[in-house]
C-alpha cells in the first residue's frame, strides 16, 4: 500500500507538468481562511461561550458556518458576493478604533494581505469548505484508460491551468531518481532506460527503483524527520542513545510495501498486539522518539508524562 502511493506520485510526475502563471487565485477556505480567522478571531468569536462577544444574546460564532451566515438582527457577518453588507468586512477594513476588528487591545490585528484575502473570499462567493481529510470521496469519477489524467485536467480548466511542455526524458528520468531514492541516475541507469522498449520504459523504471532498498532509505527520511527521529537524547549534554534498530525497521516497512495501518499500529501499540514478535515490540521504539533527561535532580515522572504528552 505504502508503495501504491508512490507510484501513483510518480506516474503523475511524468505524465503532467503545470503551468500555474495564468492561473487566477480561488480562495479555498480551509486551507486559506480559517487559519486567519481562528488565528485573529476564535477567541472572541469562537466556540468558547464564556468569551464570545458581539452578534446578540449568544454572540458571534465564526468557527461554524451557520454561526457566520446568521441573521444578527438585521445585518450579517457575512454576505456571500457582497463586501457592503458584510459587517465582518466593515469592521476589519474600518480606521476607527471603536469599529475596527480585532479590536486594538486584541493584540493581534489583521496584516493587509490577510485583509485582502478575506474581501476576495467573500466576492468570490464566501464559500465554506471542510479540511480535505473531512472531504466525502468523488465516487464519479470512473477509472477507465488513463483517468488520472482525465481528473486532474478535469481540476485544471475551472482554474485556467495550462500543461507545460514535456521535459526531456533524461530530466524526467532525473527527477524520478531523485524523488524514489534520493540519488541521481548513474549512466548506466541512462543507457539501459535509452535502451527499453518506449511503450514500457517508464514504468518498468519506476518499478525497479520501487524494488531498490535505498527507496526505503529514501521514503523512510520523511517518517524519521516527523517523529523526530535522533541518536541522542536531545538536551544540554546531548549523550549518544542509539535507537537505530527502529530506524531500520522503518526503512524495512517502506521496502516491504507494509501496508499503513499495519505500519502505523505496530509502531503505537505493537506490544499489545496477538501473537506480538521482536519486530512489532521493535516498533514501539517509536515512543522513544522524544526528548529525554536523566540530569541529576530532574523530576522523572514530570518528563515522562511530556514525553507521553509529545508522543500524542
Amino acid at each position: 500500500m505504502l508503495k501504491l502511493y508512490f507510484k501513483v506520485a510518480a506516474t503523475l510526475l511524468i505524465t503532467t507538468f503545470l503551468n500555474v502563471s495564468e492561473a487566477e487565485t480561488l480562495i479555498d477556505f480551509a486551507r486559506d481562511i480559517k487559519p486567519i480567522l481562528s488565528d485573529k478571531c476564535y477567541a472572541c468569536h469562537g466556540p468558547d461561550a464564556n468569551r464570545r462577544e458581539g452578534g446578540g444574546e449568544d454572540g458571534l460564532r465564526l468557527d461554524t458556518e451557520q454561526g457566520a451566515f446568521e441573521d444578527l438582527g438585521g445585518y450579517q457577518a457575512i454576505v456571500a458576493g457582497n463586501l457592503d453588507s458584510s459587517e465582518m468586512i466593515t469592521r476589519i477594513t474600518s480606521d476607527d478604533p471603536d469599529i475596527v476588528m480585532p479590536p486594538s487591545e486584541h493584540s493581534k490585528s489583521l496584516t493587509k494581505s490577510e485583509v485582502e484575502l478575506l474581501k476576495s473570499w467573500v466576492s468570490q462567493g464566501a464559500k465554506w469548505s471542510l479540511h480535505w481529510s473531512y472531504r466525502p470521496l468523488d465516487r464519479r469519477v470512473k477509472r477507465e484508460g488513463n483517468w488520472i489524467d482525465k481528473l486532474i485536467l478535469d481540476q485544471l480548466t475551472p482554474l485556467n491551468l495550462k500543461l507545460a511542455s514535456k521535459a526531456e526524458d533524461s530530466v524526467l528520468l532525473r527527477r524520478i531518481h531523485f524523488d524514489l531514492l534520493g540519488l541521481p541516475p548513474t549512466m548506466e541507469d541512462l543507457a539501459a532506460f535509452k535502451d527499453a522498449d518506449a511503450q514500457t520504459r517508464w514504468t518498468t523504471t519506476i518499478d525497479r527503483l520501487l524494488e531498490s532498498p535505498h527507496f526505503g532509505e529514501r521514503m523512510a527520511i520523511y517518517w524519521l524527520d516527523l517523529v523526530r527521529y535522533a541518536d541522542t537524547v536531545g538536551y544540554h549534554g546531548d549523550q549518544d542513545v542509539s535507537v537505530s534498530p527502529y530506524r531500520d525497521y522503518v526503512i524495512e516497512a517502506f521496502n516491504a510495501n507494509l501496508p499503513f495501518d499495519q505500519f502505523t499500529r505496530e509502531q503505537l501499540a505493537g506490544d499489545l498486539l496477538p501473537e506480538a514478535g521482536p519486530g512489532e515490540f521493535l516498533a514501539t521504539a517509536f515512543h522513544r522518539q522524544t526528548l529525554t533527561n536523566t540530569e541529576g535532580g530532574t523530576d522523572q515522572e514530570e518528563f515522562r508524562v511530556e514525553a507521553i504528552v509529545d508522543r500524542i
